[in-house]
């Protein structure tokens, strides 16, 4: 009874269809010279209430710290803050070994990016130190200079003088020029962040999507333990540099296995028997114990203590620390001349840099209910790589595993990393001579067990293939490119396949004829659902993509496929015809039988499964987003052609910035103006349609 009800309502004569029309606010073109006049003037103007709010903007501890509340927040920071800076010890002198170091200069830094970040950054939780990635950029780095300046082993220690070097002095061992470089390195990166943070590009971190962070930092985490085995076997190679470096590591390391120091190899295997499975415990345990065990500290005073009684350096030839010395170091300024040979590379780091530093920072405000402000964050993390680069220090970022054990201990401020930084200074003051005897591999073992966490993305994959194939796709070129080719490229490779991937979307958008879903103003594909009801003679399309230069050919054939109506073709059928019609009859007798001789058909008259009545196509646009140029002409192009046909093109749920590219591309222009071509929702242009009399002149019959 409904069926036959609504049946009778679309065949009932249709009422006369009343417009809905919106009057537009008139808008006032500003000259272009006087817009930035008064930029310039809002920018430029100076006055107590602008310096107060540039201080504020600029020293956000300033603005927080007066509203400290000490005895709700002190405790939790302090905790936070020793538990950090005990386990920045261990980590700061294993890090320094992968960046090609001293061990003093990963606690200068460590020490250094605490104290500036609590300064300017605008994190409550993030803890900005030394970050394994970009460790393992400045050791690449850092070994290609050291190369080309002449020390080329790690036995090479007093290679020759850099002529060209004033800030080194005449003279400068291995240790000294590989400071020299880092940084160097250091210093030129933090100053294309903070030019970033000048220029406002802030945003740009957005398009570095999660699957491409996650690949890169598995990629470049293989190539970190690639690069420790050597550490952990005892053997002296140097560090494989250009393409394929973690694949030439390989082969280098299977060729000189025999020169494995056993010695080492015994302390690598019982650390990590022993740090393994204390980090499971410590996740498994995590919502139980107040704060992380740190075993990391635990193993290497041990591990020291062992060293030092047992004489291994000087009994078995194993590789230690060597000497750490106390205090400061007097500063220095970078090595102008090195610059432009570490220019490009710094530019890779300071992005790597302020996009983990930003993610990090913004996915923990929004856990915890605050803003942060991306462009601010890119000066902290600017100057906490150029004012340390005068220290000796070298590259840092927000760091996610101590973040995670700053957050989980009791962190509400940047408070903690004051006292983080006073733990580290006790250190540099103090006790950092005793690690004399701590083994190198000792080291590399804790590098090696705080990569588990990105290598068990690998067990992830086969639920991101499943969640979204494009993601994974990008997780995999990026990974892939980064260990076996190269780690810089890889975050390159990365950038384009995302871009590609995105361009790909729109090329391969949906094309949908859409069917009304009972008398519901809502309109779905016909090829999805059933029961979807369609008006005699109108088609209605959706294109679910923007239509621009690089897809308008695409919208255009995915239209007429849709349709069943090719208008190109349906004129050069037609003047084929007209043209048969001149010829004598003779002629036409000898063309068919011409055509029947190759095994071909004479093309003969079908109609549309509309029906000859076809009279009217209505285009939803709600799905696309914008037009350039070649968009406009593309619409332009369907409507023309369509009405050489006698069919009409209408327009549906157009956004303002599809209308005004469609204003000033003139397609409007058909018709006077927008009244009779574009509506609101596509119940009123299929309204519209059907109070028209239908066109059966030029559609009667189709080729």
């Amino acid at each position: 009874m409904a069926e036959a009800d609504h049946q009778a309502s679309a065949e009932a004569e249709p009422g006369p269809y009343v417009p809905f029309v919106l009057e537009e606010w008139e808008k006032e073109e500003e000259d272009w010279k006087e817009v930035v006049k008064r930029k310039l003037r809002r920018q430029c103007t100076c006055s107590p209430g602008r310096v107060k709010a540039l201080l504020l903007g600029f020293f956000p501890i300033i603005n927080w710290l007066p509203r400290y509340r000490p005895k709700e927040w002190l405790l939790g920071d302090t905790m936070s803050g020793l538990i950090v800076g005990i386990l920045l010890v261990p980590q700061s002198i294993a890090y320094s070994l992968l960046a090609g170091q001293d061990p003093i200069y990963g606690l200068y830094t460590s020490f250094f990016s605490s104290i500036i970040y609590t300064l300017l950054g605008t994190s409550r939780h993030i803890s900005v130190g030394i970050f394994g990635v970009l460790c393992l950029l400045v050791g690449q780095v850092v070994d290609r200079e050291l190369s080309l300046a002449g020390y080329l082993t790690d036995a090479n220690q007093t290679a020759l003088a850099d002529a060209g070097n004033a800030t080194a002095g005449p003279v400068c061992d291995r240790s000294c020029y590989a400071i020299v470089v880092g940084a160097t390195v250091t210093f030129t990166a933090g100053v294309y962040q903070v030019l970033m943070g000048l220029f406002q590009v802030g945003f740009v971190a957005v398009y570095l999507s999660d699957s491409l962070l996650s690949g890169f930092a598995t990629g470049a985490s293989l190539t970190i333990l690639t690069s420790q085995v050597k550490y952990l076997l005892g053997i002296k190679i140097p560090r494989a540099q250009g393409l394929g470096s973690l694949i030439k590591t390989w082969v280098s390391l299977f060729r000189n296995i025999s020169q494995t120091n056993v010695c080492d190899l015994l302390t690598s295997l019982l650390c990590l028997l022993v740090l393994v499975p204390s980090k499971e415990l410590n996740n498994r345990f995590k919502a139980k114990l107040k704060a992380p065990i740190p075993f990391e500290l635990f193993v290497v005073i041990v591990a020291t203590l062992a060293s030092h009684y047992g004489q291994f350096h000087e009994r078995f030839g194993s590789d230690v620390s060597g000497t750490i010395p106390t205090g400061f170091l007097p500063p220095q300024l970078p090595d102008w001349s090195l610059i432009p040979n570490v220019a490009l590379d710094a530019l890779s780091i300071a992005i790597v840099g302020f996009a983990i530093t930003i993610s990090l920072s913004e996915m923990f405000a929004k856990k915890h209910g605050y803003m942060v402000d991306p462009n601010q964050e890119m000066y902290a993390i600017g100057f906490c790589n150029i004012l340390p680069s005068f220290f000796r220090c070298f590259s840092t970022s927000a760091a996610l595993t101590k973040t995670l054990v700053k957050e989980s201990t009791g962190c509400h401020t940047q408070v903690s990393g004051l006292v983080t930084a006073l733990v580290l200074l006790l250190v540099m003051l103090v006790i950092a001579p005793l690690f004399y005897s701590l083994q190198k591999c000792v080291l590399a073992v804790i590098i090696v067990v705080n990569l588990r966490g990105a290598l068990q993305k690998f067990s992830d994959v086969p639920r991101m293939w499943r969640v979204n194939r494009v993601d994974a796709v990008i997780w995999l070129v990026t990974m892939a490119t980064s260990a076996l080719v190269n780690t810089e490229l890889g975050l390159l490779m990365g950038v384009l396949v995302s871009a590609l991937c995105v361009l790909g979307r729109t090329q391969r958008a949906p094309a949908l004829q859409l069917g009304q879903a009972g008398h519901l103003d809502l309109y779905l594909d016909i090829a999805t659902y059933r029961g979807l009801s369609t008006q005699p003679g109108i088609v209605v399309f959706r294109y679910e993509a923007p239509i621009y230069y690089a897809n308008q050919g695409l919208f255009k054939k995915a239209l007429y496929r849709r349709v069943g109506l090719d208008p190109i073709k349906e004129k050069a059928c037609r003047r084929k015809q007209e043209k048969q019609k001149r010829k004598p009859q003779a002629d036409l007798v000898a063309d068919e039988a011409a055509t029947r001789s190759k095994g071909t058909e004479v093309s003969t008259n079908v109609f549309l499964p509309q029906g000859s009545s076809f009279h009217t196509l209505v285009i939803d646009c709600g799905p696309v987003l914008f037009l350039d140029t070649a968009g406009v002409g593309a619409m332009k192009e369907v409507y023309k052609d369509y009405k050489a046909l006698g069919v009409r093109v209408l327009l549906a749920r157009c956004n303002t910035s599809v209308l005004d590219s469609l204003q000033r591309g003139g397609y409007l222009e058909h018709k006077g103006g927008d009244s009779e071509m574009v509506f609101f929702t596509i119940s009123d242009a299929i309204s519209y349609a059907r109070s028209l009399p239908s066109h059966n002149g030029d559609c009667d019959t189709i080729c």
